[in-house]
């Protein structure tokens, strides 16, 4: 049992679960964490804060050097000169980055794994200065590199050479928010957090939910076609999204802001731009439908003795719960041990380690029917044998700090020096064993030790959202080296296409992936894509070497 409980719900033997009364852990901790351990650390200036980053090493190699038997320069792409630098200047004024210091941070990303070689930044405020950005880059063939909150995982928003990078932060205005139908109209750049925040003051909430909130934008999200933590509850951006502006490489700006919810009237051009990594074009702006805001939330943390039983409990979650599950997430035993070290706290669950934790959130319209309802659905599963221990969130504040021991993750994955992520859709059946298939190739390597800090990999972990089969693998190193990746690709994507699994779940391809495309997708589908490519973007200026 955890702690004092105020309540308990069923119990079966020893096994209890108990209403949260404890105080777990404070923490506002984003992708960018201001916690950590003995690594090195630097700081960098985000938003008018200084945050740090840590890594093992102090200089990130640059991609085109790390990867060069994979990827050169496009010879057809210019330099950048004197003149081109003047002509941006013309138009933004001082909305633009030279210095090699202060470009460092948008040339890598937050996992350190890659790092451009990009000399300038731009900083438009407006679609039409972007029009005018992507139309002299284009006739002149300069490469250019879209950004957005920089938080991508697989390479995608991040130079491989010398690309202009083209920020959207300061195109971030809130445009209008229709009440009754729930419509959000918004400037891509708007962070999602804070697009979330403002829904919230209006009854609403935004459709998606990342552990990167607080730093992702919503073009970003749309342009990577983020899955995130409730699509089991509110669906793909697919969806939701009913119309976007965009700017092609041309400079063209494409318009459908005012879309309704039903409007059959020919080829329903966003579904390109959504999860196209900006590869045929820049989006700018985003008009989505919100849902009502829940009135209660709550959440369960759950300890579980095998993944069987993960699956029989949201099986058995999705029968009980039905209209008020919004999420669910499993986690093995490796990623908690990692959190609570990065955390440097007890896990929520003290009676004893279980080989998987799951965590639920419920969310209604009324608490208390929300309430009877998932602990009537718990202390069945406990009767069952699915749930061996658990908790309940008694307040936001519990409620929040339990999330944090599936947000976590990722940073705590990263800790030691690195991670190699992989971010895979496989039949539930098969979900956890692409981690247990991992560890054995590590283990058969010699490569693999969670204490022995001679080896260059700790563990690898798996979580995610068993809602939508979706597992993230997370192998955390102590250091990125050629040799570890070796081990693992094209392993991970041929064990997933194995079981007719897809290579990219919500991450994107980027540049990690660009080069495997062929374990998910067909020939004549791949030969599309290309096609569409060509079509939109023939100089191929946007998001080179990358994607497809």
């Amino acid at each position: 049992m955890i702690g004092a409980s105020r309540s308990v719900i069923s119990s079966v033997g020893r096994r209890t679960i108990a209403k949260c009364s404890k105080p777990i852990l404070s923490s506002s901790v984003r992708y960018l964490s201001t916690t950590l351990n003995n690594h090195n650390e630097s700081k960098i200036r985000v938003k008018n804060q200084y945050i740090r980053s840590y890594s093992s090493s102090s200089t990130v190699p640059l991609t085109a050097e790390t990867y060069a038997d994979k990827v050169q320069r496009d010879e057809r792409f210019k330099a950048l000169d004197a003149e081109d630098i003047q002509y941006f200047k013309s138009i933004l004024n001082d909305s633009i980055i030279e210095n090699e210091d202060d470009l460092l941070f948008y040339n890598e990303d937050w996992m350190r794994k890659y790092r451009g070689q990009s000399k300038l930044l731009l900083k438009p405020k407006t679609t039409e200065q972007v029009s005018q950005i992507l139309k002299y880059c284009n006739d002149k063939k300069l490469a250019v590199v879209p950004q957005g909150g920089n938080t991508g995982l697989v390479g995608g928003s991040i130079p491989v050479f010398d690309e202009i990078i083209l920020s959207l932060s300061s195109i971030n205005k809130i445009r209008s928010f229709d009440s009754v139908s729930g419509i959000l109209k918004c400037d891509a750049g708007v962070i999602l957090e804070t697009a979330d925040q403002y829904l919230a003051d209006q009854g609403y909430i935004f459709p998606l939910d990342l552990g990167a909130k607080g730093s992702c934008h919503v073009g970003g999200v749309v342009a990577t076609n983020a899955g995130g933590l409730r699509l089991l509850r509110y669906g793909s951006l697919h969806g939701s999204v009913l119309g976007l502006e965009a700017v092609l490489p041309d400079g063209t700006i494409y318009n459908s802001m005012d879309s309704l919810r039903k409007d059959n009237t020919g080829y329903d051009l966003k579904h390109l731009f959504i999860g196209s990594e900006g590869s045929i074009g820049v989006i700018t702006g985003v008009s989505i439908l919100c849902p009502a805001r829940p009135q209660a939330f709550n959440v369960a943390f759950l300890g579980v003795s095998s993944y069987e039983a993960v699956q029989q409990v949201f099986n058995d979650a999705r029968k009980e719960l039905s209209e008020i599950l919004s999420a669910f997430e499993f986690m093995d035993l490796n990623s908690q041990r990692l959190v609570g070290q990065y955390l440097k706290s007890d896990h929520p669950i003290e009676s004893a380690e279980y080989p998987f934790y799951v965590l639920i959130e419920t969310s209604g319209s009324n608490k208390d029917h929300d309430d009877e309802k998932l602990e009537t659905f718990l202390g069945t599963a406990m009767e069952n044998g699915l749930v061996e221990d658990g908790i309940i969130a008694q307040d936001e504040t519990q409620l929040k700090n339990l999330w944090n021991w599936r947000e976590n993750i990722p940073e705590a994955s990263q800790m030691n020096g690195g991670v190699y992520k992989y971010d895979v859709s496989i039949p539930l059946k098969d979900l956890y064993g692409l981690v247990e298939a991992a560890n054995e190739r590590l283990e058969a390597a010699g490569i693999v030790d969670f204490e022995d800090a001679s080896k260059p990999v700790v563990k690898a972990v798996g979580y995610g959202h068993i809602g939508d089969g979706n597992l993230h693998l997370n192998v955390a190193v102590r250091q990125y080296s050629k040799a570890v990746e070796k081990v693992l690709e094209p392993f991970v994507y041929e064990w997933v296409s194995s079981k007719k699994g897809s290579i990219s779940a919500e991450h994107g391809l980027g540049f990690q992936k660009k080069n495997y495309i062929s374990y998910s997708k067909s020939d004549i589908e791949i030969k599309l894509f290309k096609d569409i490519k060509k079509h939109y973007d023939p100089n191929g200026i946007l998001n080179p070497y990358k994607y497809i």
